[in-house]
């Protein structure tokens, strides 16, 4: 009788933006087994697919996990982050920041990271008070607001059009307050299906880690081939995908600590979720 090996099917999501390029083209072009299937997405979409169990592992907005801890491990070492300017996370206005105490500003819909931050920065570190809006489309279609949050590849063409005179990058902002890099998405995989299949969770933790490698090596390629999607020149791609950051060090889980008690502090997250909790 022939003796057959059983893979473990795995549905993974994957944050659809740009920032993921260095080292999701080198998952595409390496990785070659269809039983772990990927579902694309901006990160509010993947984070109500892994809370619904549409999804058994993935990235995710930090706020979700912090949400949740209940149903979620961190996989160790695998994060979306930045120390200082991230370059595709900015509040962007006319006026200049302190006055828009009581005005409009427009809150992306694809980010609850991005949301609480801004929140935070705003709130707690400027001491200013706005109105929030939730928008759905684009932040040019709203002329009614005073300011827009606008995260990823949105960013990254308002940025390029220059359109506005103050543009507030919100991890630089946060390292000026606090001296720690921040952390947007961790690769978050629901407990039950660590449990249940950890040699499976070894191996795509592994690969990941072996794309992320690659894709360091192969950076300059994989400008020239993600550039045109903004679009930006290839020389301002790879000088913005050089900041982003895929680790997750000590200073790095420091940084989670501190955004979620902030969070538990303004009744965000549930305090359950300290201390984290990591699958290495």
């Amino acid at each position: 009788m022939e003796n057959r090996t059983i893979k473990t099917v795995a549905r993974i999501g994957m944050v659809n933006f740009i920032n993921t390029a260095p080292f999701y083209e080198m998952w595409l072009q390496t990785v070659a087994r269809p039983e772990w299937q990927i579902t694309e997405a901006v990160p509010t979409t993947l984070n109500k697919m892994l809370y619904a169990g549409d999804l058994d592992l993935g990235f995710i907005s930090s706020h979700e996990y912090g949400l949740h801890p209940d149903l979620y491990k961190i996989l160790g070492g695998l994060s979306i982050s930045a120390t200082g300017a991230v370059g595709s996370v900015f509040l962007f206005s006319q006026e200049p920041i302190p006055q828009l105490d009581g005005k409009k500003i427009c809150l992306t819909n694809q980010s609850q990271t991005s949301v609480s931050l801004l929140k935070i920065i705003l709130e707690d570190f400027l001491h200013i008070t706005p109105e929030y809006v939730i928008r759905t489309g684009s932040a040019l279609d709203d002329s009614a607001c005073d300011a827009f949050l606008a995260i990823g590849d949105e960013a990254l063409r308002l940025q390029q059009s220059g359109l506005f005179a103050v543009e507030l990058d919100l991890s630089q902002t946060w390292h000026e307050h606090t001296g720690l890099p921040f952390v947007f998405a961790v690769w978050a995989v629901r407990k039950e299906f660590c449990q249940e299949n950890p040699l499976a969770v070894v191996e795509i933790h592994q690969e990941l880690q072996r794309c992320i490698q690659l894709g360091a090596e192969n950076l300059p390629a994989i400008c020239e081939l993600v550039a045109p999607r903004i679009p930006m020149e290839t020389a301002v791609c790879q000088q913005y995908l050089q900041k982003m950051e895929y680790d997750l060090s000590p200073p790095k889980i420091e940084a989670l600590s501190r955004f979620f008690t902030l969070l538990i502090e303004r009744n965000e997250i549930p305090a359950q979720c300290l201390p984290l909790e990591i699958c290495e």
